[in-house]
């Protein structure tokens, strides 16, 4: 008589040790795995996606946000561009974290997912995912096997691009930006919520090299790549500094205070910023 052979025991889920790991160098990120929420500060993924009351009432804390921080209001496209960021980076990291740590890439359309900001929470459910032959999750029935890391990367970038096109699309006519320019933006969020995640992890290096691999600039829909580069320190150090794909606007607030990354910020600046006490 034949024996099927044994599921490997795994946790929860194939993906929880990655966002219980993300969880602890990043509190300000808590992901569970459970039904989508709604109300109470809660909104899903879905209801950003179509654009509708629910993205309305959630711009309005970026509104808030803004005149309360810098006295004065943001134009709307630029609140709009706030908010995206603040949903989509962290929205990134369910896929990017799990590839990291575990080599397992979700798949999570916007229907199974809402955020919390003002708690700093997001909940998913992840009905399958993807994996490399030799993960012992690859004996799971909701697991689908790829041969090797490239295929695993195209699996990141897909997975990414399911959840985040129909975000993009609910944003679209409130930022003033066309599809190439919001694509941009997806691109710096994925690249700089792996980057800073790599740091608390003290995988900083490792994190550069599998983003320089996963997006080197020339894979739709995606604007860009990870575009990291040296620079030269006033002690001859190296400095690590991308260039960004896209810009947040954050100048139209504060014209001198540019972001590190930001196209508008010149190399003499970056330095100065990078080696300051």
């Amino acid at each position: 008589m034949s024996v099927a052979p044994a599921v490997p025991a795994l946790a929860s889920s194939p993906v929880a040790t990655a966002y219980a790991r993300l969880a602890e160098v990043f509190p300000g990120l808590r992901v569970t795995e459970e039904p989508p929420r709604s109300g109470g500060g809660w909104v899903t993924a879905t209801e950003l996606a179509a654009g509708g009351p629910a993205l309305d009432t959630f711009l309005a804390w970026d509104d808030t946000q803004v005149r309360r921080d810098y006295g004065q209001r943001a134009r709307p496209d630029v609140v709009a561009g706030f908010g995206l960021h603040r949903y989509a980076w962290p929205a990134c990291l369910l896929f990017t974290v799990p590839w990291f740590l575990l080599r397992r890439v979700p798949r999570v359309p916007v229907g199974q997912v809402s955020y919390q900001r003002t708690a700093g929470r997001m909940t998913v459910r992840v009905r399958d995912f993807a994996c490399l032959p030799d993960d012992p999750a690859a004996a799971l029935p909701n697991a689908r096997v790829v041969p090797d890391e490239a295929a695993l990367r195209a699996e990141v970038r897909e997975a990414v691009a399911e959840h985040l096109a129909p975000v993009l699309d609910g944003f679209r006519p409130r930022m003033r930006r066309g599809r190439r320019a919001l694509w941009a933006m997806a691109t710096d969020e994925i690249v700089e919520g792996l980057w800073y995640v790599g740091h608390l992890l003290g995988e900083e290096p490792r994190a550069m090299s599998e983003l320089e691999r996963l997006l080197p600039g020339s894979t739709l829909p995606y604007t860009g790549g990870s575009a990291f580069r040296k620079l030269t320190g006033p002690c001859g150090e190296a400095l690590t500094t991308r260039d960004r794909a896209s810009c947040c606007l954050f100048y139209t607030l504060r014209p001198e205070d540019t972001c590190v990354t930001c196209p508008r910020t010149c190399d003499a600046d970056r330095v100065a910023r990078l080696t300051a006490s």
